[in-house]
């Protein structure tokens, strides 16, 4: 085995974990369940059937990751962060009996690539979170998040934009749509309520 596991999680025969992952105290990785290379999952975090996570993520202290999640490379999800799966929950159906796997269709939480979710959050699905946004720690995501856009709030709502260093960008004085990262000197372009590289192929 070339991942570490302690002795009081749970990581079932079925689930694959990439080498160099750590899986804490109280953890629980379900079956056919797919994390990557050297990804920690903190204590008493929860991964959910089929759930695939990228190379490079950080799961914190109980965060709740239900399928079918898909988190791209280097993502992060602060502590008791949850990603939903059902978009109109009910214990019991119409009639009054209990619903069972079968009688309901899941539906995705979906996180691109260097993404961060702040503590306590809740991603309500279906919503996708864009590459390098930055979720703010209490939000309540129910829309779509573009990349790199910094969201807070309940319901969130974007109050900015966000580097690759998780930095607020500042705009280029004289230079509407122009952005900048004050830690990194990355610069960014803002079209039509998007933002990108400067100088990346629309």
């Amino acid at each position: 085995m070339n991942y570490r596991v302690q002795p009081t999680a749970q990581v079932d025969e079925k689930a694959v974990v990439g080498a160099g992952s750590s899986v804490w105290e109280l953890a629980q990785i379900r079956e056919d369940a797919r994390l990557g290379e050297n990804c920690v999952v903190g204590r008493g975090a929860y991964v959910g059937p089929g759930v695939t996570i990228g190379d490079n993520c950080k799961l914190q202290n109980y965060a709740l990751v239900y399928e079918p999640a898909v988190l791209g490379d280097g993502v992060f999800i602060g502590p008791s962060v949850v990603l939903t799966n059902d978009h109109n929950p009910r214990a019991v159906d119409p009639d009054g009996r209990l619903k069972r796997g079968g009688d309901w269709e899941p539906v995705a939480v979906r996180i691109g690539d260097g993404a961060a979710v702040g503590a306590r959050s809740v991603c309500v699905a279906p919503v996708t979170i864009g590459r390098w946004a930055l979720v703010a720690a209490g939000s309540v995501v129910t829309a779509d998040v573009p990349d790199f856009a910094l969201v807070m709030g309940v319901p969130a709502r974007r109050a900015g934009w966000v580097g690759k260093a998780g930095v607020r960008l500042t705009e280029e004085p004289g230079t509407p749509g122009l952005w900048r990262c004050p830690e990194t000197g990355e610069r960014y372009e803002e079209r039509d309520g998007r933002l990108t590289e400067y100088g990346a192929a629309r």
